[in-house]
């Protein structure tokens, strides 16, 4: 495509760049930019009103009547500021960038040409070639190992061995290929860029090797399902470009009973009765100071965080990686009956459960988990844990967790903490992957 010069009030700072995965919308991108690059991002200001110019084009792609900036996100953002300090995330930042207004020789540029390209594996391409040195801010910033994975999740690229192709694969050994039509791999792919999507498909990557979590013609039915809507063009790159998007299309396919179910899940059997016994999940094994040092454990939960939910990725994160019980029992304590309740809050606008307005923590807490067991989510023992919840003398309780916030004599104990969220895991993080 050919090189455009665009309106500057037309581009889009990306809300899902592969620095920072999905946020909630443009304004939460810039903030990001300067909570964790504002050195960078100020270096980067001086640097183009000093030049009077930004020398490399952002990369862009039409969206609707905007253009979104898949590279140059930076250099974007400094301008748009340079134009308006108001939208400057702090009183600071737009002081400064009033001062390096009054700094700018000659006339403000209100356009400034873009690289504009439709095709978004070619951008991906592109941005898999660049980002090299950071000379102190102004130059392109490396990714680091956490924004190379945001990358490889959202568009599958990257990664070995290739998903679409043991996918096709798959389905030519059963006849199950779409007839007319070939399967746009790169989109395939996208949309089964991450473990959470691929085991909604009844299959799994880990370790490199294609192998089904799930009855296998219960899987292929929903891979030949997913082909054919692709290779019919009914589902195109446009609808699954973020993380909802995906999660909407396999919630439809959910619905219409495409997915395999948790019956068909390997190890999964059916008694005499004929009832279904749901998989036990195994208990995580009680945490001791020895073996963990977070109140949220260094595993993979299987967790894809939309640009919704981006707090309560920001309180996960604080809670599995930075936090330590131990040290911070205090924060730990407050920042686990925020995630709680953040969380229970989406599932319950996401599913629809249906809560009264008066009803406390403890009540809604408990008809989402009757909400999840219908779902054949959870079983009857992680029912119960749930109605103990609204216990007060529990240990896992909604007094104990509004205690540690409320409560100037309530002093939070690590291990409790441990315990609590040991107990409520699997449901917590249920009510995040919806």
């Amino acid at each position: 495509m050919p090189n455009r010069n665009l309106q500057l009030s037309s581009l889009l700072v990306n809300r899902a760049n592969d620095r920072h995965g999905e946020l909630e919308n443009e304004t939460a991108a810039i903030a990001w930019l300067f909570n964790n690059r504002e050195a960078h991002m100020k270096s980067l200001t001086k640097d183009i009103v000093q030049k009077g110019e930004i020398y490399e084009y952002p990369l862009v792609a039409p969206k609707d009547s905007k253009f979104i900036v898949f590279d140059g996100n930076r250099r974007v953002t400094c301008l748009k500021l340079l134009e308006e300090p108001r939208r400057a995330p702090t009183s600071e930042l737009q002081i400064f960038f009033q001062n390096q207004r009054t700094l700018w020789r000659g006339l403000f540029p209100k356009k400034i040409i873009c690289q504009v390209e439709t095709d978004h594996d070619r951008i991906d391409e592109i941005l898999f070639r660049r980002h090299t040195g950071t000379q102190n801010g102004v130059g392109q910033s490396t990714w680091d190992d956490r924004m190379k994975s945001t990358f490889v999740t959202r568009t599958g690229k990257g990664g070995a061995p290739n998903v679409a192709e043991e996918i096709e694969a798959r389905l030519g050994e059963v006849g199950l290929l779409p007839s007319r039509r070939k399967i746009p791999r790169s989109t395939l792919n996208r949309l089964l860029s991450a473990e959470p999507f691929r085991q909604r498909a009844g299959f799994s990557m880990k370790g490199g090797k294609f192998h089904f979590t799930h009855d296998e013609s219960a899987s292929l039915r929903a891979l030949s399902r997913i082909a054919n809507d692709l290779a019919n063009r009914d589902l195109v790159l446009g609808d699954i470009w973020d993380i909802r998007g995906k999660q909407e299309y396999l919630n439809i396919l959910d619905r219409e009973g495409i997915l395999p179910s948790q019956i068909h899940e390997k190890g999964v059997e059916n008694d005499t009765n004929t009832k279904t016994r749901i998989k036990r999940i195994k208990p995580s094994q009680r945490a001791t100071p020895k073996t963990r040092s977070n109140l949220i454990p260094h595993k993979d939960y299987g967790t894809i965080w939309p640009g919704r939910l981006q707090r309560h990725h920001q309180i996960w994160e604080e809670l599995q990686f930075h936090l330590e019980p131990f040290r911070h029992p205090n924060a730990s304590s407050v920042l686990l009956r925020v995630l709680i309740e953040l969380a229970l809050d989406n599932y319950i606008k996401e599913a629809g459960v249906v809560v009264h307005e008066n009803d406390k923590l403890a009540k809604k807490l408990e008809k989402s988990g009757l909400h999840l067991q219908a779902a054949g989510k959870i079983d009857a023992k992680q029912v119960e844990i749930i109605r103990k919840f609204q216990q007060g003398d529990k240990l896992v309780s909604a007094d104990t967790l509004n205690k540690y916030v409320h409560s100037p004599n309530f002093a939070p104990s690590p291990e409790h903490l441990m315990s609590i969220w040991d107990s409520l895991a699997d449901i917590v993080v249920h009510f995040l992957k919806i």
